[in-house]
């Protein structure tokens, strides 16, 4: 197996998370010799590396953002941050027509009660 892909695959294991067994051995003198006395066999969760994850996505994506000009780069944040405004522009409308909405129905209850 060549190098790079030795690499590749230590690098798929950690963005993917992995198991580690763990032995914990524990001894004691026993008529002047050392003899086990504990044993114990655990296995440990390593969660996965977001770092690894985005290097994966770098390197398989194809002509990812690297190989892009200044310009390229400059309209797609434009492009993004117009998307971001946009749906901020929708959220806070639709907060106010929840207001309303909530405040209508707040003054309708109080003259159904009159």
């Amino acid at each position: 197996m060549e190098e790079k892909d030795k690499i590749s695959e230590a690098l798929l294991k950690v963005a993917l998370g992995y198991q580690v067994a763990e032995v914990t051995e524990e001894y004691a003198e026993v008529d002047g010799a050392l003899k086990l006395t504990k044993r114990k066999k655990t296995k440990k969760d390593v969660p996965p590396d977001l770092k690894a994850v985005q290097m994966l996505l770098a390197s398989e994506a194809d002509g990812g953002f690297s190989q892009w000009s200044d310009e390229e780069l400059e309209m797609e944040k434009a492009k993004l941050l117009a998307t971001l405004q946009e749906a901020e522009k929708k959220r806070t409308v639709k907060k106010t027509a929840v207001k309303k909405t909530a405040a209508k129905k707040t003054t309708t209850t109080k003259s159904r009660r009159k």
